[in-house]
């Protein structure tokens, strides 16, 4: 038996939202949203949306309806992002002065991504809430860079609705079918192992081209 994280991810969070529901949709929601692993928002949000179909009533009472499930996901992404966004904004730049020239990353360098965020911010933050991995870490670079916070919300919120939405209803259709979703486990672990890995693999070319370019003249 292959060992797969986001299937043990999957285990957890059905146990979460059978138990607690609704409020515990929030809180995987905010903590996904924060970019901690392995609690992919693809199998949270869908086995919300089998809960919504077979109308299962949670914690407290509260029912899981589209009303519900729409608010608690978006409430709850929408404060992971922002808790994300501040830790940014409060550590984006001490964290530069220590550790940035291990990377060859400057202020300059921070001063360019606070220049592209006030130009492009809104677009790029609004794609990358539907993009998987991205959307969970775009906030501490828009953070860093000191995007205004009111404007990162409102695109925060527009780009995570379509996105939530998707995957609610895609819970809702394959209903009892939701377990078909498995055989597509190990390939959410491929894809997120790769993406880690062009991460890696980018900081550490950035880092050597650096150390190689010849210095600038007078």
């Amino acid at each position: 038996m292959v060992f797969s994280p986001t299937e043990l991810a999957f285990t957890w969070i059905e146990m979460i939202l059978t138990t607690v529901g609704i409020p515990g949709l929030f809180a995987l929601m905010t903590v996904e949203s924060l970019g901690i692993p392995p609690l992919p928002s693809e199998v949270i949000l869908p086995f919300a949306g089998v809960l919504l179909s077979s109308g299962t009533v949670g914690l407290l009472g509260i029912p899981f309806t589209w009303v519900t499930v729409m608010v608690a996901a978006l409430a709850g992404g929408l404060l992971g992002a922002l808790l994300g966004y501040l830790l940014g904004r409060l550590f984006g730049m001490p964290l530069i002065h220590r550790f940035g020239r291990r990377l060859h990353v400057d202020e300059e360098d921070l001063h360019k991504a606070e220049q592209f965020f006030a130009r492009r911010g809104e677009p790029t933050v609004f794609f990358s809430r539907m993009l998987p991995i991205v959307r969970a870490y775009i906030s501490y670079p828009a953070g860093a860079a000191r995007m205004e916070p009111v404007r990162f919300s409102v695109f925060t919120a527009a780009g995570s609705f379509p996105f939530t939405l998707a995957l609610v209803y895609a819970g809702v259709v394959l209903g009892e079918n939701f377990g078909i979703l498995q055989r597509y486990f190990t390939a959410l672990d491929v894809v997120g192992g790769i993406a880690i890995l062009a991460i890696i693999g980018y900081l550490l070319w950035r880092k050597r081209s650096r150390a190689t370019a010849p210095p600038a003249g007078p």
